[in-house]
């Protein structure tokens, strides 16, 4: 049963079945080559059974490849008189006696494979004029299979760099502590993840590579569980990222359901777009009724956020680093913040600021009532042990706000 044509393919066919009609030949095909295979992806022919695409010849005794080593010409009118090309297999079976092949060269100079018709009859009408024809005709081609062989090849880079990860175990996590803006007091840590550096890549474009090649979930997934590692040796708790999809995964319930939920806030990103969300609450549900907590990540950064809020109702709203940064000397970062701050006590959350570097902020952060704050300022992620019991300020925090009751503050073990 043939496959059926992606719609690229149904383009390159047109193209073939013009070369085939134009030199009035019985096959038309244009090839991939890698190292050692010859692929006929796309087969126009009189005789549909014995070629068809998918086809693979090895590349080394094909008809292209004495072309494109100068062994034999571009246009061969007829194959019984140049004994190189007698010599190959397609010159006996399937008996081919005429043929024009010219590469497929793709915008860089890559050679992505050829293009070529071909008689099982000598025609001795085949000349230059002929395979200028072939030559628009393949350039033609090259514009079509480009942009999914770009995709291939960025797939095949990919899964190259996030392999031995995974079969690593996952990335390296570390712990950033989460402090309490008025005390100095360090009430959690946040689990972030880190790939290598020489990717020069930041963790979530990492993980939406990974997602792009059908990867993301195992690899969100592994953190996850290098992230829960890490409570057997701090007090507090640990936040742990993850995507509303990966959320919804066997692989994920499970793993959460064996944890000291209690323990755990999970931190919903906006980054990637909700699909259900009952079902979603649905899946949340006997985790939160276990003693976990929600957190919405990245607050203030787009509207998703908000959306996730309102249909979610987390215990926890992490304020992005956008409007955290320079609201020590803003008045419009000032303005919001406190209407976020509104919004969660509204809602019976507390609110972590994320991306505090200076104390200014982390002081303007306190007087504007919210709970909690994590970034340079308090410490830069690092491993389990550089946690401290309290990361004091060098400015007391006068006025601080008194209204927040306990139970909108994320409650935690003493560390």
């Amino acid at each position: 049963m043939a496959r059926a044509r992606s719609e690229s393919a149904r383009q390159i066919a047109e193209l073939l079945k013009t070369a085939r009609e134009a030199l009035g030949l019985s096959l038309a095909f244009m090839t991939r080559l890698d190292e050692t295979t010859q692929h006929l992806e796309v087969v126009e022919s009189a005789l549909p059974m014995l070629f068809r695409d998918g086809t693979t010849r090895p590349r080394a005794n094909s008809f292209c490849q004495s072309i494109m080593d100068g062994r034999l010409p571009a246009v061969i009118p007829d194959v019984t008189r140049f004994p190189e090309a007698m010599k190959l297999p397609a010159a006996r079976m399937p008996r081919l006696r005429s043929y024009v092949s010219v590469p497929v060269v793709l915008s860089d100079g890559t050679v992505y494979g050829t293009f070529c018709a071909a008689g099982f009859g000598a025609d001795k009408q085949l000349s230059k004029r002929d395979k200028a024809l072939m030559e628009v005709l393949s350039q033609a081609a090259a514009l079509i299979v480009e942009p999914d062989f770009r995709r291939r090849q960025l797939h095949a880079e990919i899964g190259g760099r996030l392999g031995p990860v995974i079969e690593a175990g996952g990335p390296q996590v570390v712990l950033q502590p989460i402090v309490d803006v008025a005390t100095g007091r360090r009430i959690g840590a946040e689990a972030l993840s880190r790939f290598p550096q020489a990717w020069q890549r930041p963790p979530d474009v990492c993980f939406a590579e990974a997602h792009e090649i059908g990867v993301g979930d195992r690899l969100e997934v592994l953190a996850l569980r290098k992230a829960a590692e890490h409570l057997a040796c701090v007090h507090g708790y640990v936040a742990m990222n993850i995507s509303p999809g990966t959320l919804l995964t066997p692989q994920c319930l499970d793993l959460l359901g064996r944890l000291p939920l209690d323990r755990i806030v999970l931190e919903l990103s906006e980054h990637q777009p909700v699909e259900d969300y009952d079902l979603l609450k649905q899946a949340l549900a006997p985790l939160r009724g276990g003693g976990m907590r929600l957190a919405v990540d990245d607050v203030g950064a787009g509207f998703s956020s908000l959306r996730h809020i309102v249909l979610t109702q987390p215990d926890v709203i992490k304020l992005d680093r956008s409007i955290v940064t320079g609201v020590g000397t803003d008045q419009v970062l000032r303005v919001l913040t406190r209407s976020l701050v509104d919004l969660a006590a509204g809602c019976g959350a507390t609110v972590v600021a994320e991306g505090v570097e200076t104390e200014a902020d982390a002081l303007a952060l306190a007087g504007l009532g919210v709970h909690y704050g994590q970034g340079w300022f308090f410490g830069r992620p690092g491993v389990p042990a550089a946690l401290r019991p309290s990361y004091a300020l060098r400015q007391p925090i006068l006025d601080a706000p008194t209204a927040t009751s306990s139970n909108q503050r994320v409650s935690s073990p003493t560390p």
